[in-house]
């Protein structure tokens, strides 16, 4: 396939154009603005590839929009936009929640314009967060849209804006939300990538509140082929859910990469809960599954290959750990990484 991804040098959206490029052969154009958690290391596998390049641009800049998608040949247009570009950490959203309004609402907004005005397939990647928290079961595609966080709520306004794209206009698009996701590449404000970093260094680990908070977990190369299903498969007009094949308690995950690490249980220390923290995530994915797809990856073993990961590739971290995120994580939890 031809494919416009957009965002595709964050953490999901690398872990997408790598398996697409890599497996499947794919032409791709990614059209990223490279902010903090973008980063061009992320492509480096496939940077060399036939049919790859790489865009430095804004969703919300039309200019930039149309220039990609006619960088890739006026007689070769991409075949489909795929929106990964969005601004992804609820902490963030909550201190400076400008950026996700830009990026979420009027970000998507230009891309659905662009993919009408080119006759274009549209895929937007969304979250389990547009759905809010559920005690028991699991979330459906049908499930009422009950956000909590500026995060998950302009995430919500801009899957509202896909489908009505789709109503008002026939615009062929589809939404494809994952549960939380993990595996390499993942910036380390995230839960999993935090506590093993710190876990490595010796530093504290900080736990929200009691830590029962309960995530339904995927490998990001697991979301990665769900989004290739709907893509190829998915009807439009519809949403696809594509949760991972394990749940786990925020603490239990940490004292299992205390483990994997052979850091001190002392390490961990309660901090005070996020405001409007969500208690527990579940997505059914029947109707991704009826697509063909299937979750590969246990969370036991993609935690394991997650910490050696991480392990063996100080090259792409140690400059996060030694630049502006050690400012962050300094004004989010009080205290300076070692």
């Amino acid at each position: 396939m031809r494919l416009l991804v957009c965002g595709g040098a964050g953490f999901i959206g690398s872990t997408f154009v790598r398996l697409r490029v890599g497996e499947q052969g794919d032409e791709v154009t990614v059209l990223d603005k490279l902010t903090y958690a973008g980063r061009e290391e992320n492509l480096r596998e496939v940077a060399d590839a036939p049919g790859f390049r790489f865009i430095r641009g804004a969703i919300e800049d039309p200019e930039a929009v149309a220039g990609a998608i006619e960088s890739m040949g006026a007689h070769h247009p991409p075949e489909a936009i795929v929106n990964f570009a969005a601004e992804t950490h609820v902490d963030r959203s909550i201190a400076e929640p400008d950026a996700f309004v830009k990026t979420h609402a009027l970000g998507t907004h230009v891309l659905l314009e662009a993919a009408r005005a080119a006759g274009l397939r549209y895929l937007q990647v969304s979250t389990d967060e547009v759905y809010g928290s559920i005690e028991q079961g699991s979330f459906t595609e049908d499930s009422p849209l009950r956000p909590s966080s500026p995060y998950s709520a302009t995430k919500t306004g801009a899957d509202l804006l896909v489908q009505s794209y789709f109503h008002t206009y026939d615009l062929p698009a589809v939404i494809c939300r994952g549960s939380n996701n993990y595996g390499p590449y993942q910036y380390p404000e995230k839960l999993i990538p935090l506590m093993i970093l710190n876990a490595l260094h010796g530093d504290s680990l900080p736990v929200y509140g009691d830590g029962m908070q309960v995530r339904n977990w995927i490998h990001a190369s697991d979301f990665a082929r769900a989004i290739g299903h709907v893509l190829e498969h998915g009807v439009p007009g519809e949403v696809y859910n594509a949760g991972g094949p394990d749940e786990c308690a925020n603490v239990d995950v940490v004292e299992r990469i205390i483990e994997l690490t052979g850091a001190e249980e002392s390490q961990i220390e309660y901090v005070a809960d996020r405001p409007g923290h969500d208690r527990r995530y579940s997505l059914s994915s029947d109707k991704v599954r009826a697509l063909g797809w299937e979750p590969r990856v246990r969370f036991e073993e993609g935690l394991q290959e997650t910490v050696a990961w991480y392990r063996e590739n100080a090259w792409w971290w140690e400059p996060i750990r030694s630049g502006d995120y050690r400012e962050y994580y300094e004004r989010q939890y009080g205290r300076a990484l070692s």
